[in-house]
């Protein structure tokens, strides 16, 4: 006698500040469960009973964090999906209405029909890490918006008091820096990781320190996986006879930043990476190109390295597959 197996439970949750609206996949009923710890844990306590191959919630400017953090450490399969890919999926499907429940209901959809990776738990050092490198790119952000307001006042004490507050700023930039450095050193696994990180001509502390908070992939995907991660794969753009240019777009933007500027500094002193570009200017590239390949090499040599666990080495050939 054959036993019919259960099908699959899919969970799509819509995050917002104040509540979870929670979708079963078959099931018409939307639940509700307050967005804090306690809800977390009723939520939790609802659904692991049903054993879901997967739940998918999306990025909602860190709302979400308290319910993927709780769900990780009950072994719950969570993915956490960025909202513009929900959103086309939703077009792509005719709907153009959205609402709390809606969205609930299409995640759980989402969930089943494409089956997005799971989400991997960090540990509280990397969750403090990314969150002040978060700050220090929006300290970053406001320097250069206070710098550039400075150029443009028109009088002395507009100018006086824009120069006040970059002080302050820079100021507090070199507080997270040192917070920073003190952070990855009390950490064995971080320092060690950024330590090999920085073995590459090019890598500062800044983008070490990224590249471990917020690409933890780095080391376990293969290079065209972890490009289109970053967003360094370049995309055909092709209709018959006709050819397009090759662009790249989307992936992790604040990855992509700090690796802009490492390959900027890798084209001045990183011998693998000066040779690339001399080719590629040699053959004509334009300079936006040159840069954008230099990025990408250079980031398939950062996931050899951790991968392999071995520190920069330029006498060698790397192997970057």
């Amino acid at each position: 006698m054959t036993h019919l197996s259960q099908p699959a439970v899919y969970i799509g949750i819509d995050v917002s500040k104040d509540k979870l609206a929670v979708a079963i996949d078959a099931q018409t009923e939307v639940l509700t469960f307050s967005n804090d710890d306690a809800g977390a844990a009723q939520l939790i306590e609802r659904i692991r009973p049903m054993s879901p191959a997967l739940i998918v919630l999306e990025a909602t400017g860190g709302y979400e964090r308290a319910f993927l953090s709780a769900a990780l450490d009950a072994q719950l399969p969570v993915a956490r999906v960025q909202p513009s890919r929900v959103r086309h999926f939703a077009l792509a499907q005719g709907l153009l209405a959205k609402s709390d429940c809606i969205d609930a209901r299409l995640l759980a959809i989402y969930a089943r029909c494409l089956q997005p990776a799971v989400s991997e738990k960090r540990s509280k050092k990397q969750a403090e890490l990314d969150a002040l490198l978060v700050l220090r790119r929006q300290l970053i952000d406001t320097r250069t918006a206070h710098t550039n307001q400075m150029k443009l006042a028109d009088t002395s004490f507009a100018r006086q008091t824009q120069a006040q507050l970059l002080r302050k700023i820079n100021d507090q930039v070199k507080k997270v820096d040192k917070r920073i450095e003190r952070l990855i050193d009390s950490d064995e696994n971080l320092s060690g990781r950024c330590e090999l990180l920085m073995s590459v001509p090019g890598i500062g502390k800044t983008t070490a320190a990224t590249l471990a908070a917020q690409l933890p992939e780095l080391g376990k995907a293969d290079r065209q996986q972890i490009c289109a991660l970053v967003g360094l794969a370049p995309f055909d753009r092709d209709s018959g006879k006709w050819s397009g240019k090759r662009s790249i777009f989307g992936g992790r933007g604040a990855v992509r930043s700090v690796l802009y500027m490492a390959a900027v500094t890798a084209i001045r002193c990183n011998p693998v990476i000066i040779r690339f570009a001399q080719r590629l200017q040699k053959a004509g590239k334009q300079p936006k190109v040159v840069i954008t390949a230099c990025m990408r090499k250079l980031l398939t040599i950062l996931n050899a390295i951790a991968r392999d666990g071995q520190p920069w080495k330029p006498s060698c050939q790397l192997q970057t597959a």
